[in-house]
């Protein structure tokens, strides 16, 4: 039997559920090969008790996801992290549901604030646009260094540094309210690029990897694929 599930703002009572949603969020960053900034469950809870949390459960309590909102640079940005879906709720449109309702919390909570995230997968990259996200560069996100520093538990985070900072593995995405494309733009572009997005993740996985490995060797080599990143980025971004 198929079960209902609710997608609510989480609170005080939710605390118990801290616990497993680290350790889901810690295994799915290996499993991908990937990593996002480790959370405390005492961090979890603080979200939690703030109102800064989305939670996903069944009518029976079983947990099913969960995501929080983070703020930088002093309210500028805000940023909707952590995202995660228990294993056995996956593809059933659930991580859709959830960013949908984070999205709307902090629109509430921070209605002038520019909302971005980074990710390595076109799925969220597909939630991301019909919420109203554009891919940017990296530039365009903020430049607080205590963000910055959460990276720093990815696997990729020497790749980030070679890079100053202005490029890896993940797409950057914003939201900005001052001034934005509506849904159904963002919707359609990024059905219209998405085979150029599945190339371009494809792209910086082998890229930026085996670049980062070799460093100086097969300049010319390295020039080149350097140009043909720079061309999938202006069509992007056109």
């Amino acid at each position: 039997m198929e079960q209902h599930i609710i997608v609510r703002i989480a609170n005080s009572g939710d605390a118990h559920f801290a616990e497993i949603i680290t350790a889901e969020m810690e295994e799915s960053a290996k499993a991908r090969g990937t990593g996002i900034a480790k959370r405390s469950p005492q961090y979890i809870i603080d979200k939690m008790i703030e109102g800064k949390a989305v939670i996903a459960l069944t009518t029976e309590k079983i947990w099913v996801g969960f995501c929080y909102i983070e703020e930088w640079s002093h309210g500028e940005f805000v940023a909707n992290s952590g995202l995660i879906v228990s294993p056995a709720f996956r593809k059933t449109g659930v991580a859709k549901q959830i960013k949908q309702k984070i999205f709307e919390l902090s629109r509430a909570k921070y209605p002038t604030a520019k909302i971005f995230g980074l990710t390595t997968g076109l799925a969220v990259m597909k939630i991301n646009s019909d919420l109203g996200y554009e891919p940017v560069t990296y530039s365009q996100l903020t430049n607080d260094e205590q963000f910055w520093s959460g990276c720093k538990s990815c696997v990729n985070y020497d790749i980030l540094m070679s890079k100053e900072r202005k490029n890896c593995l993940c797409t950057a995405m914003l939201y900005d309210p001052a001034d934005h494309y509506e849904p159904h733009e963002t919707k359609d572009h990024f059905e219209e690029k998405s085979k150029v997005y599945e190339r371009l993740i494809k792209f910086k996985q082998s890229w930026f990897m085996k670049a980062f490995q070799r460093k100086d060797k097969h300049k010319d080599e390295h020039q080149k694929k350097k140009r043909l990143f720079a061309s999938m980025f202006s069509l992007i971004f056109s």
